[in-house]
């Protein structure tokens, strides 16, 4: 079936025009600036007129939870979850129960989402103080890179050891993708914190206790590995403006901002409480506006999500018993472009770092652009068309949003996947089964 997307508004390296898509097998055979038609003939017409066509989102960070914590989320709903978004393509973190650090696991996960997955797949190797031996025996082809948890987040997978460090950083080509938080540091302000307000402290204090300086430092002492060993580094989930210091001068060494940390600063805790807090935790108006900055200059080249869903229940607490983490791919791409009318950044600029960069980074083979050739990954978005996100419109398995009761003027129309549409009129084609990504 050859598929005609018509009267959109394509987004698409740098440049926004008007024109159209002829899918074929997957993938894009044709397109056409302007009012031309193509020359053959189309079983299929989508109508885009009003909207804008985007090359389909790649989120390089999200915690599926499968397998092993499957009563918050598994890689059926949470697909279904990024259909909705627009999200075609995900690469899923290795902090899952068996962790995906052995060569065993990887294949599990793999086998989950040939069954479950509804859009797009990859999964990213966990590093350990003692697996980096396994490293060589990796598909380059297959996995995006090595996750390295450089301080403690969830799951006990900590890399603490020097030896061990410099053992990743010097035995790896493939991107490291890093947390970086210092965990003494960390710890030190929890002591402080619980002496201070009890042992259990208001999530306010959660950008004190997972501080600037615990931020930094790691992340410093990341770039200063990548250096010298000339690895590729990506820091995760930047927070702070004073980390953007680190990046700009490497071109080997990268950084992720995540959507939450673009969009929240330390003043939402009053009203959202622990519905935010995230590791490393939302800082201040300062230093979001300074990651705002910086998907300008060049110093932040991916934009992700850290889609990390627990149940609400898991959330009751402050900053020592709540869970750290929210689901956020659902509406990953509508709140970016709630950005793009604020003036934060232009449409053009989204797509750099919410497709084509994510794709250019890792090697993703023929996704992430509106190419002649290329796997017809596509989101269909419509613009001043208002609507509120309710309970019933959540995809995740959580069943709770921090963006409950907000109101978006963009919307997803249509998203496709492989040339399939995955998601339309408010619904998933739970039957369409998506594909592992291939790299390099």
């Amino acid at each position: 079936m050859r598929t005609l997307i018509k009267g959109g508004t394509l987004v698409n390296e740098g440049k926004v025009f008007d024109g159209a898509i002829v899918v074929e097998q997957g993938k894009i055979r044709e397109i056409v600036a302007g009012n031309l038609m193509p020359e053959s003939s189309c079983d299929q017409i989508v109508d885009a007129s009003g909207c804008f066509v985007l090359p389909g989102i790649i989120d390089d960070h999200v915690h599926f939870r499968e397998p092993g914590l499957t009563a918050k989320a598994d890689i059926e709903t949470e697909s279904c979850a990024a259909a909705a978004g627009g999200v075609t393509t995900y690469f899923d973190m290795p902090n899952t129960i068996p962790q995906t650090t052995t060569l065993e696991a990887l294949e599990e996960k793999y086998a989950l989402a040939a069954q479950k997955s509804h859009v797009n797949y990859a999964f990213f190797f966990g590093a350990t103080n003692d697996n980096v031996e396994l490293f060589e025996k990796l598909d380059p082809k297959r996995i995006p890179g090595i996750k390295l948890f450089m301080g403690s987040s969830t799951g006990n997978m900590l890399v603490d050891r020097q030896e061990s460090l410099d053992n990743i950083f010097s035995s790896t080509v493939q991107p490291i993708m890093a947390h970086c938080e210092d965990t003494t540091i960390i710890n030190r302000n929890m002591a402080e914190a619980k002496q201070k307000y009890g042992d259990d402290p208001k999530v306010t204090h959660h950008p004190e206790i997972r501080s600037e300086e615990a931020c930094y430092e790691s992340t410093k002492l990341a770039v200063e590995l990548a250096r010298k060993h000339q690895a590729r580094l990506h820091v995760a989930h930047l927070s702070t403006a004073k980390e953007l210091e680190l990046f700009g001068n490497d071109a080997h060494i990268t950084a992720e901002a995540t959507v939450s940390h673009l969009y929240f600063c330390d003043r939402d805790y009053t009203a959202l409480g622990t519905r935010i807090k995230c590791n490393p935790a939302i800082k201040t108006q300062r230093d979001r506006d300074a990651l705002r900055e910086a998907l300008n200059d060049g110093r932040i080249t991916v934009i992700g999500t850290d889609h990390a869903p627990h149940l609400l229940s898991q959330k009751e607490g402050g900053c020592a018993k709540a869970a750290s983490g929210m689901p956020m791919i659902q509406f990953s791409l509508v709140t970016m472009l709630e950005l793009v009318d604020q003036g934060v950044l232009s449409i053009e600029r989204l797509v750099e770092l919410m497709c084509h960069n994510p794709a250019r980074l890792f090697e993703v083979r023929h996704r992430g652009f509106l190419r002649e050739g290329y796997q017809a990954d596509i989101v269909i978005v419509r613009p001043n068309t208002g609507w509120t996100v309710t309970k019933d419109s959540i995809q995740s398995r959580c069943g709770w949003s921090p963006m409950e009761g907000h109101m978006y003027l963009w919307r997803v129309e249509r998203t496709i996947c492989n040339g399939h549409t995955v998601y339309c009129d408010g619904k998933v084609d739970t039957n369409y089964i998506g594909q592992p990504v291939a790299f390099r």
